[in-house]
């Protein structure tokens, strides 16, 4: 692996190694160090497995749970199973695998020759071993700092877009899609470091930078992140608090940015697979990319002769006279059958 993967690696993570030998290591599959000699990743993929779990669970509490400040105590707003529904979401092979697709980082494994020809990283189990070796590398590297190791779960897990279904956007993910969409195969590109705003802002940019910070915040702004989505496009910049709320501004920037340049492409283009399954999400998505209001739902509950029930369910947005309807067995079915006949009156 040469400098400038592990450089590009690095930054894309959100830390840098003191010792990139272990962030080396954590790319070297067992069939590889049988045939070069020295060390594999499983150790460290060992490690990364328990750091893993630690910093989901601290992810976790953190974001749904608080200590009460009537009676000195923890509360959680999710119970025991939900928390641990949540936690092994996060952890599956499934997601790790995704999210190192991601990443694009599994093109960069070392493998020997049997492994090449059977194209074993493309295995889900392989790219989790991966994901893991490099968390373990982070924690060895890092000295177990749980600071440095949060940053590097948001990097490259980023929980908040995994486990979101609804609510405000999520720029980090929108900056991804547009570029899987508009630059594959490549990947956004990120580089992050300690760099106040106080002392840059006025400083010359040569692209396009975050402005937006209200005067009470600016002492805050510790770190920068830089942000190339195309050769076409300008660099980005953002500023935050931490490395991960950098890189979240820097999204907000450049989305913000393709939307007034009118490079985010039609409504048609936004939604590749549009379902009755997904339908409801889906428009929500749409309304929250500003093509319309927020959808929403009207019911009503009838009976058949066999004293059956039949759900109804209209779907309407404001900035649309006509509506859609259907009709179900089930209140669910009925929103969702509604909601798809919707979405796909809206993409034509």
């Amino acid at each position: 692996m040469t400098d400038r993967e592990l450089t590009f690696i690095q930054d894309q993570i959100g830390y840098p190694f003191n010792n990139p030998d272990l962030l080396h290591q954590a790319f070297i599959r067992r069939s590889y160090a049988e045939e070069n000699g020295g060390e594999d990743n499983e150790v460290l993929e060992f490690i990364g497995d328990k750091v893993l779990d630690i910093a989901v669970v601290q992810y976790l509490t953190e974001t749904y749970g608080f200590m009460s400040d009537e009676c000195d105590e923890f509360h959680s707003d999710l119970s025991e199973g939900e928390l641990t529904d949540l936690k092994r979401r996060l952890v599956e092979k499934k997601m790790l695998a995704h999210r190192i697709d991601i990443l694009d980082f599994s093109q960069y494994l070392l493998m020997g020759s049997g492994d090449i020809q059977n194209c074993v990283n493309e295995q889900q189990s392989v790219k989790e071993d991966l994901f893991e070796a490099i968390i373990g590398a982070v924690a060895l590297d890092s000295k177990w700092n749980f600071e440095e190791i949060r940053t590097v779960l948001h990097f490259m897990l980023d929980p908040e877009t995994e486990l979101a279904e609804n609510g405000d956007e999520n720029y980090v993910a929108l900056i991804q899609n547009w570029v899987a969409k508009f630059n594959p195969p490549h990947v956004p590109l990120y580089y992050s470091k300690k760099f106040s705003y106080q002392t840059s802002w006025y400083l010359p940019f040569d692209g396009v930078s975050q402005h937006d910070i209200p005067f009470n915040d600016v002492c805050k702004m510790n770190f920068s992140c830089l942000l190339k989505i195309h050769d076409n496009e300008p660099i980005f910049r953002g500023f935050g608090a931490s490395k991960s709320e950098a890189r979240k501004a820097v999204c907000k920037v450049a989305y913000d940015y393709l939307r007034q340049k009118g490079k985010l492409g039609s409504i048609k283009t936004e939604i590749e697979n549009p379902n009755k399954a997904d339908a409801i999400n889906q428009l929500e998505t749409l309304a929250r990319r500003d093509y319309f209001s927020i959808p929403t739902y009207n019911f009503k509950q009838q009976y058949d002769a066999d004293g059956n029930p039949i759900w109804y369910c209209e779907c309407h947005i404001a900035e649309y006279e006509d509506y859609y309807w259907a009709e179900a067995s089930s209140k669910k079915e009925a929103k969702k059958s509604a909601a798809f006949g919707m979405l796909l009156m809206v993409l034509e």
